[in-house]
């Protein structure tokens, strides 16, 4: 199984917090960090700068599907940004963390 990252961006520390709660509680990740960014990008036709808070997920690539449903069910932007990347290295004590941390 290949541990992956899944990330996305809201808002509001408030909406952070309580979609990271919903999808650990749901164990689709094993860990969600928050993290306080700043955005810059183009959103119909003007170009748009706020600060945003940035939720990692650690999972399995095989719940990618049930982890994306999850956010867009929750998320309140109109086009969330959601994307995985795999880990390449992961210490094999940690990666079966993750995989006993989520359901199977």
């Amino acid at each position: 199984m290949t541990a992956i990252a899944v990330v996305t961006t809201v808002g509001s520390r408030k909406e952070a917090r309580s979609l990271a709660r919903a999808l650990v509680e749901a164990r689709l990740a094993a860990c969600a960090q928050i993290s306080r960014i700043e955005s810059i990008y183009p959103w119909k036709g003007a170009i748009e700068h706020g600060k945003e808070y940035r939720v990692l997920f650690k999972t399995l690539d095989e719940h990618y599907p049930a982890v994306e449903r999850a956010i867009r069910e929750l998320h309140s932007y109109e086009l969330p940004a959601i994307h995985a990347f795999a880990m390449a290295h992961v210490a094999p004590a940690y990666a079966a963390w993750i995989e006993d941390s989520v359901a199977t």
